[in-house]
């Protein structure tokens, strides 16, 4: 049996592609305040502005692609039973060849009705006021705001237990409660961790720290483990 790989993944695996977040610039998001876009309240507030600028992230995801991190962590498939746990809401794990890619905030190229999320249909354009869901209700992105349940906590749990090798790439360990899956694996699982500036983990056994972009760092991981 393939041993298992588990990558928690986060922006800085995206930002090597393009693609930014409100955590590059004290709090904006492409200079949108993520109270204004990110939140249930927002939602409420003006739907139609929270509706423009998932749109406009749409078309920024689709005109991305992936890099050598995102290609490193496919390749692994070779050798590796590997899941992904991705904090990103983009596609670009996927584009790459991942075959199992696990998304707690949600997912870009997804809608659902307003009134019941697990009413999800499949979006490549714009969604606008007036889309309904088959229910009637609006249509709204299918993203985990700010103050709302991350409902696949319990799954990615599930998963990081199983981990023969656990590895975070590109966060920060800031946002919880992803962040604190770290504290689901074993003490005797190998852990590594990639990112540009690595975050206070002292705490952490059998840890192999990578100071470097996700995209360097990445090619460095993969060629200790192939």
């Amino acid at each position: 049996m393939k041993k298992r790989i588990v990558i928690l993944s986060g922006a800085g695996i995206s930002a090597e592609s393009g693609l930014k977040t409100f955590r590059d610039s004290g709090g904006l998001w492409e200079g949108y305040n993520v109270e204004d876009v990110a939140t249930p309240e927002a939602w409420v507030k003006d739907p139609k502005l929270v509706l423009e600028f998932y749109n406009e992230r749409r078309k920024n995801v689709a005109a991305a692609q992936p890099n050598d991190a995102h290609k490193r962590i496919a390749e692994l498939e070779k050798k590796y039973d590997v899941n992904v746990i991705t904090q990103n809401i983009d596609d670009l794990h996927e584009r790459a060849g991942s075959s199992n890619v696990l998304h707690l905030h949600g997912e870009i190229f997804k809608m659902r009705s307003e009134r019941n999320n697990n009413i999800i249909t499949d979006i490549k354009g714009d969604i606008n006021i007036g889309d309904k869901a088959t229910d009637g209700s609006q249509l709204r992105p299918f993203i985990v705001w700010f103050g709302e349940p991350v409902v696949k906590m319990e799954e990615a749990v599930q998963v990081v237990h199983a981990a023969d090798i656990f590895v975070v790439i590109g966060t920060s360990l800031a946002v919880y409660p992803a962040a604190g899956l770290v504290d689901f694996v074993s003490t005797k699982t190998p852990k590594y961790i990639i990112d540009k500036k690595i975050p206070y983990t002292t705490s952490l056994r059998n840890l192999t720290l990578i100071e470097k972009p996700a995209t360097i760092g990445m090619n460095d991981l993969f060629a200790m483990l192939i």
